[in-house]
């Protein structure tokens, strides 16, 4: 080996990148002089591509493998136009390494709520977040459309350009479903589909694919949520006179319990007694509608004095005869007065009783 073959053999290259940061989508390899020496040798891992630029244009792309850079099996070389003298001169190109794997985990939100029109509720306004997933496909676009001379590109650099897209089409996706706000939750996979094949042209522009969108929460606002807290709440309660016979109960229950003194045995003697007269004022209405429709309870005259008694009383109220004997005494044919069955003698006037 000659002198100058030794001094070759010094030039030659090897370019690869190793990613430990887990978000960096294009990183440009710091090359001295942007000079790259024939026969240098390229690294391209797998979820990498290498894209070389020359005179800030894209001349070549290299996938994964080990690649060699001369003047016989490169197309870039060709392309470059830089390869003279046998190729043994140096060529000036940029080197940027581009990640292809997917970048999971983004998050996504609405900034400002979503004006839908509802079945249910009318005009509601809608707040939702989740995260969803990118990968690189086109290289070229992406570097064109996005990242151009950036030495660093990492995902930061770009969320706010496709949470913003994300958010309109997930506010026009959701118009057009016309999915009712109650149904919103049961929905979710089907409308993070829907979003997702409606922007996917989209994210192409920016040589991106978008691998996944998840929707996690749709939320209402909070006095739709509080509306629809108590449509459940009468739902599970169901029949009201039930439920507020039950709650009069349990007050009452608990007023009873209450042996402390002071303010509580107060307020628990108030709700006792306000319960109490209100109960006693359904029993009283009851009662009189009762006695409205049958026309009250049967009555009788006292067989001896002839006073008016209930029908169901064993005693007269004004002279005290018993209802029952009452009922069976005889007059004595004399003098009237009221004879025992079985007497032989009036007890007045001693006549016989025939």
């Amino acid at each position: 080996m000659g002198i100058l073959d030794a001094i070759r053999s010094q030039f030659i290259e090897v370019i690869e990148w190793l990613d430990d940061s887990g978000n960096t989508l294009v990183y440009r390899f710091p090359v001295h002089g942007q000079e790259i020496k024939n026969g240098a040798r390229l690294t391209v891992r797998e979820s990498q591509a290498a894209v070389f630029v020359h005179q800030g244009q894209i001349a070549d792309v290299f996938g994964p493998g080990l690649h060699t850079i001369d003047g016989g099996n490169t197309p870039i070389l060709t392309k470059l136009g830089a390869w003279m003298h046998g190729f043994n001169s140096p060529f000036k190109a940029e080197v940027y390494f581009v990640n292809t794997k997917q970048f999971t985990d983004l998050k996504w939100g609405t900034s400002n709520p979503v004006m839908m029109r509802d079945a249910d509720f009318g005009m509601v306004r809608l707040r939702a977040f989740g995260i969803y997933s990118i990968r690189v496909t086109d290289p070229q676009a992406l570097i064109k459309e996005i990242a151009g001379t950036n030495a660093h590109f990492v995902t930061e650099d770009i969320e706010g350009q496709l949470k913003r897209t994300l958010v309109s089409g997930f506010s026009d996706a959701l118009a057009e479903s016309k999915i009712a706000a109650l149904d919103l939750a049961s929905n979710y996979d089907e409308l993070g589909g829907f979003i997702r094949s409606k922007i996917t042209d989209d994210f192409k522009l920016f040589g991106l694919d978008l691998t996944k969108f998840v929707i996690e929460n749709i939320s209402l606002p909070a006095e739709v949520e509080a509306a629809m807290d108590k449509r459940t709440s009468m739902g599970v309660i169901g029949d009201v006179g039930r439920y507020a016979q039950f709650q009069a109960a349990d007050a009452m229950r608990d007023a009873a319990q209450n042996t402390g003194g002071g303010a509580g045995t107060g307020a628990g003697l108030g709700a006792g007694f306000a319960i109490g007269n209100a109960m006693a004022g359904a029993m009283t209405n009851a009662m009189n509608q009762s006695k409205s429709e049958g026309g009250g309870p049967a009555k009788t005259a006292c067989p001896k004095c002839g006073a008016t008694n209930l029908a169901s009383a064993r005693f007269c109220n004004e002279c005290g005869a018993k209802m029952e004997t009452a009922s069976q005494a005889v007059p004595c044919t004399k003098c009237g007065a009221q004879l025992q069955p079985g007497s032989k003698f009036c007890n007045e006037c001693g006549t016989k009783v025939e």
